[in-house]
């Protein structure tokens, strides 16, 4: 089964978090409710619901969210999302504020501000400015499955686009991509956009951030 958006569900139905639950933890009181976006099959919601939070698992594929337990259940796009609930925490992980498409990420980040309480916070996972100056054909294996970033290219300045492969004994997944870099100034011009500004950075490569309501 492939989702609208060219995931593999029986493959990412295999995938564990790989330190995401624990950046995410870190950067939040105990006990904060999350409302993940994107969640795909809960490979981070799990993880986040064991760690002490409830969970609200938002995804647009009927089979993703089938193999989410333990957390609510929300099947939509992240663009049309409306629950007329606030949460302490929004989650927008798994790279989606990089992608191309502008009136996209503007929607992905309006729905983390219509959603995100105003003492709480937005966890945001980018691809960090600095991948993509060194993106290059890599491989590696992370739980018995090799990863291959293939066929990488640049389009234009400040755009990578690459192919992941994923095998898995003799089954095989490939997803394509193209990521726009946001540099400081324009990762803090669209937050603004969006009526948020960045806290800080999580992480060392900046691949990992807090943003809070301007």
């Amino acid at each position: 089964m492939i989702t609208p958006d060219g995931c593999a569900v029986d493959f990412y139905a295999r995938m564990t978090a790989a330190g995401e639950p624990e950046i995410v933890h870190g950067a939040i009181p105990p006990g904060s409710s999350i409302l993940e976006l994107g969640c795909g099959t809960g490979r981070i919601t799990h993880p986040l619901v064991a760690l002490g939070h409830p969970v609200v698992a938002v995804d647009e594929s009927p089979e993703m969210l089938a193999h989410v337990r333990d957390a609510e259940t929300v099947r939509a796009r992240i663009e049309d999302l409306a629950l007329g609930r606030r949460f302490d925490v929004v989650l927008l992980a798994s790279h989606l504020i990089s992608t191309d498409d502008t009136a996209q990420r503007s929607a992905f980040l309006a729905a983390c501000r219509n959603h995100v309480a105003d003492d709480g916070c937005v966890i945001i996972q980018q691809q960090g400015p600095d991948w993509f100056a060194s993106a290059a054909d890599t491989e590696y294996v992370r739980g018995g499955i090799i990863f291959r970033v293939r066929d990488v290219t640049r389009p234009a300045p400040d755009l990578v686009s690459a192919v992941m492969e994923y095998v898995d004994g003799d089954r095989v997944w490939t997803h394509a991509f193209t990521a726009r870099r946001l540099d400081d100034a324009g990762l803090t011009a669209v937050l603004a956009g969006a009526g948020l500004r960045l806290d800080r950075y999580l992480t060392d490569d900046r691949g990992w951030l807090r943003a809070v309501p301007a």
